[in-house]
């Protein structure tokens, strides 16, 4: 959940990086007296995502500033629609103009893509799911973005599940020790309450996982033939993420399988931010 005190320690942060010893420019030429009113202006169609974010990066720099956000997030918006405006200082509307821009437009961005691979998977038990491969500091924000396009969240971090990938069970049977011996002396330490997953990614590997006692199993890096077999194999004793090779040309074939998840990194780690722009008019 995005919560304001998240929004607000990332917002001052960036604000604070954009303008350590304040705005030099507008402070130059703009005269402190001055007001302005801007709209936050969509320069392609998309979805929205980061009306709270963008009203708080005017609000902490000013909180005289008046922000109107029309647009609540995950609706989707053609180009030229006003998503939101703001009205107020000059100076401080100019000053927080950079990082509500940049920080909207990449969660837009986000719930745009994320629309993109849902819609592909409709029909099909298989929701879209995030990864922890998110710019360092926004996972929250960038997080969010994602429910935004109707897609849904991963674990948030490494605190909070369980997920024993490749390297971890390699450690764990170096002496010899088999697979479904040790997932069962982790779910043995684990409470009740905590979800434990396993990678695999030979089909000979599900069978052993399956009898060590897993909520979830990840099906890494498997052909479309692969995945089918992987899903008759587990035959509902966990649910079934599919992860590895997942773009918008192969999503829809890899959710036609039965899988219950797939995870998709690229919803955040190499989105393109959506073209919005602020029309300022000085007063």
């Amino acid at each position: 959940m995005l919560t304001a005190h998240k929004i607000t320690e990332v917002v001052r942060m960036a604000l604070a990086e954009d303008a350590p010893w304040g705005d030099i420019t507008s402070a130059s030429i703009i005269p402190a007296e001055a007001t302005a009113t801007a709209r936050l202006v969509a320069r392609e169609s998309g979805f929205f995502s980061g009306g709270d974010v963008f009203a708080a990066t005017f609000t902490t720099l000013d909180p005289t500033l008046d922000v109107d956000v029309t647009v609540a997030d995950g609706s989707s918006f053609v180009a030229g629609d006003t998503l939101a405006t703001v009205s107020g200082n000059a100076r401080s509307v100019l000053g927080a103009e950079r990082v509500a821009l940049n920080l909207t437009q990449r969660m837009s961005g986000i719930a745009t893509l994320t629309a993109r691979y849902v819609a592909l998977v409709a029909g099909t038990t298989a929701r879209v799911v995030d990864t922890r491969k998110t710019t360092p500091g926004l996972r929250a924000l960038e997080r969010h973005a994602v429910r935004s396009g109707g897609g849904h969240n991963h674990r948030f971090s490494l605190s909070d599940a369980v997920l024993a990938k490749d390297n971890h069970l390699a450690v764990l049977t170096a002496g010899g020790r088999s697979v479904t011996d040790v997932i069962r002396e982790i779910r043995a330490q684990l409470s009740h309450t905590t979800h434990l997953e396993v990678e695999v990614d030979r089909l000979d590997q599900i069978e052993p996982v399956l009898a060590g006692g897993v909520d979830t199993i990840m099906l890494d890096n498997f052909t479309l033939a692969e995945l089918e077999q992987g899903v008759a194999l587990v035959a509902g004793r966990a649910l079934i993420e599919a992860s590895g090779n997942v773009n918008l040309d192969t999503i829809a074939a890899i959710a036609a399988t039965g899988v219950d998840i797939i995870s998709v990194g690229a919803l955040t780690h190499s989105v393109r931010a959506l073209d919005l722009g602020l029309d300022v008019d000085l007063a």
